[in-house]
């Protein structure tokens, strides 16, 4: 029979006129604890993802496919050879983001699951990019989530070869995740040194306020992923120490500007590649 597909744009990240009406991402960790393999679940980071996730959601048959991406303007990653091939793979590494040109292993690997918390991502690897070179960051998207899981547990488990290729095998990580942070933990339960994997994200923080101000509440906002980065990383490179305090100088900046001005500060409301 055809799949049930269910598109979910109010998400708990945008909340600037309801209050709490679109909080809390519930239907998402229903979903994961599914019994079977009937589910799968899409976090598209951009809107060429969601193209390519949504024409093989509507091909498929016999499942329920949940697809979560918000409604409002987003910037665009890939393009959509680029995004087509990475939701094929369910996960990649974004090499352009990121300072890990292979060579060797990375410091540290910042990872993302949905589209607002990818921008975070994308903004904290950065300012890694700007204020601390030496230091060398590996950046992983994740638009199927069930990827995470190993093939035994669900048929869209990536192979562990290719889980290695991305996490490493003992490299932190730092994973902002659009839902739960408890149900990442999960998600790679088995896979190598699972403990070292540092979810963020949505810890029922939040009221009527600006975008920005919801992750930095639910402590997900780029500069908490750059000060986890900086706490987890394996080495400690020249220049973290201030890059920590700028960090924390930011966030008490962020917290007196949205309450002055009631919106985000402008290198945030503003922020592209």
């Amino acid at each position: 029979m055809p799949s049930l597909n269910i598109l979910l744009t109010s998400t708990a990240w945008r909340n600037d006129h309801n209050g709490f009406s679109h909080q809390g991402p519930g239907l998402l960790s229903v979903l994961l604890t599914t019994r079977g393999d009937v589910a799968r679940v899409y976090l598209p980071p951009d809107a060429n993802c969601l193209l390519s996730v949504a024409d093989h959601c509507f091909r498929s048959k016999s499942y329920v496919n949940l697809i979560v991406q918000d409604k409002q303007p987003q910037l665009q990653w890939l393009t959509m050879d680029e995004a087509e091939e990475h939701c094929r793979r369910g996960a990649s590494i974004w090499e352009w983001a990121g300072t890990d040109d292979g060579t060797d292993e990375p410091d540290i690997v910042l990872a993302s699951a949905g589209d607002v918390v990818t921008l975070e991502v994308i903004a904290a690897a950065q300012l890694l990019k700007e204020k601390l070179p030496a230091m060398r960051t590996r950046v992983v998207n994740v638009v199927d989530l069930m990827a995470l899981r190993r093939p035994k547990d669900h048929p869209h488990g990536m192979d562990p070869l290719y889980f290695s290729e991305l996490f490493t095998d003992d490299t932190d990580v730092i994973f902002a995740f659009h839902g739960y942070p408890e149900a990442i933990h999960g998600l790679v339960h088995g896979r190598p040194d699972e403990d070292r994997f540092r979810a963020r994200g949505f810890i029922e923080q939040g009221t009527t306020t600006t975008p920005f101000d919801m992750v930095v509440r639910n402590q997900v906002s780029r500069y908490h992923l750059v000060m986890d980065a900086i706490n987890n990383a394996r080495r400690t490179v020249t220049g973290a120490t201030e890059l920590y305090k700028w960090c924390q100088d930011q966030l008490a900046r962020h917290d007196e500007y949205v309450v002055e001005h009631l919106e985000d500060m402008p290198e945030v409301r503003d922020w592209s590649m």
